[in-house]
């Protein structure tokens, strides 16, 4: 098996996707997740602004190449829908409570998310369409290159400024600068968050706090061309607490398939619709759950784990042989996670091209759990966070693959 360059992937990362289906992310961020906002602005800037088009130089065959490949149609009006958590197998297993997701969902293909398979990788990714070895967002939690201090990018702690952390200009700033206009709908304590100016700045921000709230603001927003996005994360929270198998995530599911469904049958005639999701979730067995904190085989040698509990970046202490516990933690969790070094995950392509600026926010060992299996550090990470019964960020299916559904 190998990359798309032809070169040989790790045979730990073979024998992960042979015996547990692992799902590798394309080399190319626009043939997954990165794509899709990529695709819908491709669509609304050809059809409101063709002058503009001239001002994104080489921008826009990036784009319209993403559009066609998606099957996005051109429109004057494009509705970009992210629903936090809700992976294609996800939707496919729970589809009874979904009617309308499940037929608009007929014949579409899911895309992969990132790897690591979490929000703050995967929105960065979604936002920019550069991969996760371009973003530096690589995870719930990272180190900080130059003080190894550890950095919370869902809530933007510990962090540098998101401009600096992340420098490149987001899909929907560079359709601002190109004349569209672009709308924004989420929760108020998310407007000018860290997080949505490392991912998704430039656009006009709407707060709204209740689905219906949020789908009404799109509404209004996309009275007039241009395009709207809007987030909801609830289905993500719900599996969170209770799990994607509960009866709650049906339920939550179910309430956020009536609100797309009101907003499709709402918005103007020749709008395009676009949903998908960052990322999947699995529920976890606490059964199979290992602590660095209190498993001394895992804990030495070892500075600081990262991530989060199914994609662990692991820093070695300096001066270590790497290969010493890269064995150990091998040995230690055997079929219940795909270990590898820095080189094989850069070289295997599993963050896209990775610049110098990102290679040190890269752990020593990159570990992706299989199964229901988790690592967990109680020294760094939150008792609500131990307590989540979904989890994500791993190679699984239902974690990597994410619906793309175009409604037209």
């Amino acid at each position: 098996m190998t990359d798309v360059e032809g070169r040989a992937l790790p045979t730990a990362l073979v024998q992960a996707v042979e015996r547990h289906g692992f799902v590798l992310p394309g080399a190319d961020a626009r043939a997954g997740l990165g794509s899709v906002l990529v695709a819908a602005a491709g669509s609304v800037l050809t059809g409101t602004s063709p002058a503009g088009a001239a001002s994104l130089d080489g921008v826009v065959g990036a784009w319209t190449t993403a559009q066609e490949r998606l099957g996005v149609p051109t429109a004057p009006r494009v509705c970009v829908v992210l629903v936090d958590g809700l992976g294609h197998l996800n939707l496919a297993e729970r589809s009874g409570h979904a009617p309308f997701l499940r037929r608009a969902s007929a014949g579409s293909e899911p895309v992969t998310s990132t790897f690591p398979s979490t929000t703050a990788t995967a929105l960065g990714t979604f936002g920019t369409g550069v991969a996760p070895g371009g973003t530096g967002m690589l995870g719930y939690t990272v180190r900080v290159p130059g003080t190894g201090a550890l950095a919370n990018l869902v809530q933007w702690s510990g962090a540098p400024e998101p401009e600096e952390f992340q420098p490149h200009a987001s899909t929907l700033e560079l359709l601002v600068g190109a004349g569209v206009p672009v709308t924004s709908v989420g929760p108020a304590r998310f407007a000018g968050s860290g997080l949505t100016r490392a991912a998704l700045r430039g656009a006009h921000y709407v707060p709204a706090e209740s689905l219906a709230d949020r789908v009404d603001a799109a509404l209004r927003a996309l009275r007039e061309p241009g395009l709207a996005y809007l987030y909801w994360g609830d289905v993500d929270k719900v599996g969170h607490h209770q799990g994607v198998g509960s009866h709650a995530w049906g339920d939550a599911l179910a309430d956020a398939d009536a609100e797309i469904a009101r907003l499709a049958r709402s918005l103007p005639r020749g709008t395009v619709l676009v949903v998908t999701a960052d990322h999947g979730m699995v529920d976890v067995d606490p059964a199979q759950r290992w602590d660095v904190a209190t498993d001394p085989r895992l804990a030495a040698d070892v500075a600081l784990v990262a991530g989060e509990p199914r994609a662990s970046h692991v820093h070695v202490e300096p001066g270590v042989p790497l290969e010493r516990v890269r064995d150990t933690w091998r040995d230690v969790l055997g079929d219940a996670a795909l270990v590898l070094t820095r080189d094989e995950v850069v070289g295997a392509g599993l963050l896209g091209p990775v610049t110098d600026r990102v290679l040190p926010v890269v752990g020593d060992l990159m570990v992706a759990m299989t199964g229901a299996a988790t690592v967990v550090d109680t020294r760094t990470q939150t008792a609500a966070s131990l307590d989540m019964v979904g989890v994500h960020g791993s190679l699984t299916p239902q974690e990597m693959l994410v619906p793309c559904i175009v409604v037209a």
